[in-house]
């Protein structure tokens, strides 16, 4: 494909979840309206390489680039934003899905206001694709302030999409994070350049205790103390920091959903005691006894802060549900 034909290079990173791919990123991605999209997978090491028969590869539009060895997600975003042929790079995660509007109306937003980067509403659907819950959208104003205290930008993964000269001039992803990986990005971002927000919701984000961010073994307070090193000048330049206290929640929130119990009980109890945190004490009471505790102890010592479930956008509606 000629590089003029290209508006978007759509970076997919994947590891032997081809059926998977076939079922969600890459009809998400293909189906995008009002632009030239290629898309590249990048394949982090899988087993074996992309059966040729899966859906959605022999389209033209497609490049698949391949690892022989997993090198982590941030380095195949990498890959791919090296790659890219496009003025602007998206990313989208293998499970996740896009509104096939997605694309054109967020180019169209960062041109009205001269952004280098932006993002939408998302809302988080279960396996099945049955909404669970809206997340609330980040306002552009001020974006740098609250991303260097917490990640506001939502499914950020499968979000947003920026200009490819000035994701290479900022370095693209940190290789040395893996989870953290995408915040840190977004913060350096925001620092760097305005951004644009769509308040409608484009991305639908797949929550599942598979999850690559709940399963993973590594410890993943480092990649924290890493962050708030790396942005502490400019955190103590704009009167923010790192809100290490709702961190250690959410670490021990998804060892929760991924069944962990005794780890996430003791990561309450670590944030309890480093933090001060006394909420997080009955959290790890509650943890090691069961998801009805737990669902009782946060009924009474945390209103959520996403929305309730949603109504399914239309666009969502046209995606079948996975038979993988």
């Amino acid at each position: 494909m000629a590089s003029s034909a290209v508006d978007v290079t759509v970076v997919i990173p994947t590891r032997a979840r081809w059926q998977l791919l076939a079922a969600s990123a890459l009809p998400a991605a293909l189906s995008q309206k009002g632009l030239g999209v290629e898309v590249l997978v990048v394949d982090d090491g899988s087993p074996a390489p992309a059966p040729p028969e899966l859906a959605g590869l022999d389209d033209r539009r497609v490049r698949v680039l391949r690892h022989e060895r997993p090198l982590g997600v941030a380095r195949a975003r990498n890959a791919g934003v090296e790659a890219a042929l496009g003025e602007w790079v998206a990313f989208l995660d293998d499970d996740d899905l896009w509104s096939p509007r997605k694309l054109r109306t967020q180019l169209d937003a960062a041109a009205q206001c001269g952004a280098g980067f932006a993002y939408t509403a998302a809302v988080a659907v279960d396996d099945q694709r049955r909404p669970l819950l809206e997340f609330p959208l980040a306002p552009s104003d001020g974006l740098a302030v609250r991303l260097l205290r917490w990640n506001e930008l939502h499914a950020g993964g499968s979000n947003v999409v920026v200009q490819t000269e000035l994701l290479r001039r900022l370095g693209g992803f940190d290789e040395q994070l893996f989870q953290l990986a995408d915040w840190d990005l977004w913060i350096r971002l925001a620092l760097e350049s305005p951004a644009a927000a769509v308040p409608e919701p484009l991305v639908g984000y797949t929550m599942h205790a598979g999850s690559m961010l709940l399963t993973d073994p590594r410890d993943v307070f480092p990649e924290f103390d890493h962050l708030v090193e790396k942005h502490r000048s400019a955190a103590e330049r704009l009167g923010a920091a790192p809100d290490a206290r709702r961190f250690s929640r959410w670490v021990a929130q998804g060892q929760r959903r991924a069944g962990l119990r005794r780890q996430a009980a003791g990561t309450y109890l670590h944030g309890a005691l480093r933090h001060r945190d006394a909420g997080a004490l009955p959290r790890a009471v509650a943890a090691l006894l069961g998801e009805r505790a737990f669902r009782f102890g946060r009924s009474v010592t945390e209103h959520a802060r996403s929305s309730p479930p949603a109504r399914a956008p239309d666009w969502l509606v046209g995606f079948p549900s996975p038979t993988v």
